[in-house]
């Protein structure tokens, strides 16, 4: 018997928009920085909008490797709150992350930005993104942030 193949399948797309960034100072394993999600939309196979708090918890470590940690929610169109727990990483060129954080633009396929969302909901619709992992290619600009969401099947 073999392992079953792992694929993938595009679910829907998380447009989060972001607010200033509030920096912490280094800690000692890197440079902690806050960015507050202040809403956003959610297109794809569930539509609705990202709700008007949460945050990305950031470490830049020495060498502009960003570890990330995003909590948030979104309500679909139908009135379902979906609480989001998203890990991941973004890596890139030096020169090219420090174009980010000054707000630059940069073509999101130069850096490699990906996540794991979890998701949590009472409603019974949506309790299948519960049963599943989920992975995100998401790409940085200046005001939002935007995932697109794959099943990993």
């Amino acid at each position: 018997m073999t392992t079953p193949s792992l694929e993938t399948r595009y679910v829907f797309t998380v447009t989060a928009r972001i607010g200033d960034v509030v920096t912490a100072g280094e800690t000692g394993i890197g440079i902690r920085r806050i960015i507050p999600i202040v809403g956003g939309e959610v297109t794809g196979a569930i539509t609705g909008k990202v709700l008007p708090f949460g945050a990305d918890f950031q470490t830049i470590r020495p060498n502009e490797l960003i570890d990330l940690e995003a909590k948030y929610a979104f309500q679909t169109d139908d009135g379902a709150t979906v609480y989001v727990e998203n890990k991941g990483m973004r890596f890139g060129p030096v020169e090219l992350l420090q174009k980010l954080k000054r707000g630059e633009p940069v073509d999101p396929k130069l850096i490699y930005f990906r996540t794991v969302p979890k998701f949590e909901t009472g409603h019974e619709k949506y309790r299948w993104l519960m049963q599943h992992i989920f992975v995100g290619s998401a790409a940085r600009h200046a005001d939002r942030v935007v995932i697109d969401v794959h099943q990993v099947m």
